[in-house]
């Protein structure tokens, strides 16, 4: 959910969109988020992320905790929280502190582990998390042009394993993540123009990405509900 860039979503979006959650009763995780809603929020959690707009990124992370995961307002303030200061102490380059980032990460995860009620190691996803941060980072920073079958990798393996999902069947949400991850370092490498091409690029791939998602939890847990493929908040 971090390490990229995209176009922000206007300021009167969000709070739209907080309402509605308030009152369309509880969210079913997994199943009921919107691929374009999530990845337009997203994109702006990324423009936070770059800008260190901490603020901005820890509302645009209420959004997307409580789209993606359905925890309860409560968790999902928690949970926000936690992604804000793991995100805080992996941003600093080179001098991050990638252990207490994966502990702040572990904390997260704790939280979506117990809304779960299933056999889910925390510390595991943590580190899992962690590790494609920092694929990513080596990439974007010492290798942008190689092939990007490790950060794929690691993606997925991180999808395969929070979705409780096969890793053949979350690669493709996890190529078109890579996908759009190329697209931000290009756009950051060359001004983070915010009229860039990039941007929309960028911003398909995360919802190609999402739609990648779906598809595999729709697999292997029945169909989808509408929400899932209707905007949330048109």
């Amino acid at each position: 959910m971090l390490e990229s860039d995209a176009l922000p979503v206007a300021q009167s979006d969000l709070p739209r969109c907080t309402r509605r959650l308030k009152g369309g009763g509880r969210v079913k995780p997994h199943q009921s988020f919107d691929p374009r809603r999530v990845a337009q929020v997203e994109s702006a959690l990324w423009v936070a992320y770059y800008r260190r707009e901490w603020i901005a990124f820890l509302r645009y992370a209420v959004f997307l905790i409580r789209r993606v995961f359905g925890l309860t307002w409560t968790s999902t303030i928690r949970g926000s929280w936690f992604l804000l200061r793991a995100t805080q102490l992996w941003a600093p380059c080179p001098d991050n502190d990638p252990v207490a980032a994966r502990l702040a990460m572990e904390r997260f995860y704790r939280l979506l582990a117990e809304h779960n009620n299933k056999p889910f190691d925390p510390a595991e996803a943590a580190r899992l998390e962690v590790e494609w941060w920092h694929v990513h980072r080596e990439h974007q920073h010492n290798s942008p042009d190689v092939d990007e079958q490790a950060l794929v990798d690691a993606v997925a393996a991180l999808y395969a394993y929070t979705f409780a999902l096969p890793e053949a069947a979350a690669r493709p949400a996890a190529e078109q993540r890579a996908l759009a991850m190329r697209y931000c370092d290009q756009w950051v490498r060359a001004g983070c123009d915010l009229e860039s091409s990039l941007i929309a690029q960028k911003r398909a791939a995360l919802v190609r990405s999402y739609v990648g998602l779906l598809a595999a939890l729709q697999g292997s847990r029945g169909p989808l509900t509408v929400a899932a493929v209707t905007p949330a908040c048109p």
